[in-house]
């Protein structure tokens, strides 16, 4: 890791995570309007990027190893949904997410630094691993009925919702705020570009809303100064998890 990636992000920390997480929502978008190996690349790259990022956002040793642990159990659940037989597009991913566990207490148990955070780290790795599997609910999204709209009404919301957590105001303020702008964002999103009923997409955009609250609040309980890698995980974290509450909101709430 070079010097230049290691340099904290101070004054542009929430800025840093909130444009990546855009970007990552406007890739997905265009991956879902374009082909599925397009979207499968991008879940992939996004995969790979909260795998490099995570340990560093936990500030944990072993950094390169659990890097993979968790960037691999992520790219191969990305290929499972792209190939899997309908309707079981995330029928694979649970056997992903417990390797890449089981992996990780491999990795914590062998390791010879670090002894007094085997826990955090294994507790921490282990969330890793299970956001960077869940981006695949984006691909079982987008292959699950050909209808777009929800998945654009998804990333619609978390935007909004990733919006108002650059403002820099206290948790217990920003965080209302996220929930319900992001809920009102959903049905109005879903008014304005498809059928799909206000209820499920208000319901979807609440969800959304604190799922973004909550990554937010990680980053105030952090305290310190982010580097580019972990800025990156961050931002990407919560989009990979919106992949799959679109999936299985969509699967639930609307057909």
């Amino acid at each position: 890791m070079t010097a230049e990636l290691q340099a904290p992000v101070r004054s542009l920390g929430s800025w840093v995570i909130g444009v990546v997480g855009i970007a990552g929502l406007v890739a997905i978008i265009a991956g879902v309007y374009s082909s599925v190996a397009v979207l499968v690349t991008v879940a992939v790259l996004t995969a790979v990027a909260v795998g490099i990022g995570w340990p560093h956002f936990l500030r944990i040793p072993a950094k390169k190893t659990l890097a993979a642990v968790i960037a691999l159990p992520g790219v191969g659940s990305a290929l499972a949904a792209a190939s899997a037989p309908a309707p079981g597009y995330l029928d694979r991913t649970p056997a992903f997410i417990a390797l890449g566990i089981m992996a990780v207490f491999v990795v914590q148990l062998i390791r010879g630094t670090g002894q007094a955070q085997r826990l955090e780290s294994t507790l921490g790795c282990s969330a890793g691993v299970l956001l960077s599997c869940l981006g695949a609910g984006w691909i079982a999204g987008a292959r699950f009925n050909g209808v777009r709209e929800m998945l654009l009404v998804a990333a619609i919301s978390a935007a909004v919702a990733l919006l108002v957590g650059l403002i820099r105001w206290p948790d217990n303020i920003v965080a209302p705020l996220e929930i319900s702008l992001a809920g009102l964002a959903g049905p109005l999103a879903g008014l304005v570009l498809s059928d799909i009923a206000v209820l499920p997409a208000a319901i979807f955009g609440v969800v959304v809303g604190a799922v973004l609250a909550s990554f937010r609040r990680l980053v105030t309980l952090r305290g310190a100064p982010l580097n580019i890698p972990a800025a990156v995980a961050i931002g990407l974290a919560p989009v990979s998890a919106v992949g799959s509450l679109a999936y299985f909101i969509d699967k639930l709430l609307i057909y």
